[in-house]
Parts: C-alpha cells; sequence; structure tokens
C-alpha cells in the first residue's frame, strides 16, 4: 500500500537533511498514516488515513451530533 491519504492526498516529501557542516543528503518526510475504521454508506471500511484528517473527520462528527 503506498504512503498516501486516500481522503487529502498527503504524500511524502523530500528534501535535504543539513549537517552541522551544511553537508547536503537526501531525505524523507513520511505522512503519518493511521489504520481508522470509517463508515461510509453503512458500511465499515478500514482506510489508512492522515492524523490530520482523521482529526478533522472527528471534529466534524462532534458538530453533527
Amino acid at each position: 500500500m503506498s504512503r498516501v491519504c486516500p481522503l487529502t492526498g498527503k504524500h511524502p516529501l523530500s528534501g535535504n537533511k543539513r549537517s552541522h557542516s551544511l553537508i547536503a543528503t537526501r531525505r524523507k518526510w513520511n505522512v503519518n498514516l493511521q489504520s481508522v475504521k470509517v463508515n461510509i454508506d453503512g458500511r465499515d471500511v478500514r482506510l489508512k488515513l492522515s492524523a490530520r484528517a482523521i482529526k478533522t473527520l472527528r471534529k466534524a462528527e462532534k458538530a453533527a451530533n
């Protein structure tokens, strides 16, 4: 499974790691994906969502109640 959030489209970013002497080596920042059950059309579906997406869904659910 790829490291992409299906809801927000967030994916890993890449850039340079900088040492004290400013030597640049490539590194990657992965997305904080969490496995969670989401109710879609009355069915529980297991998805890997980003932590931010989960927080937003729970906030919307709380506001609806």
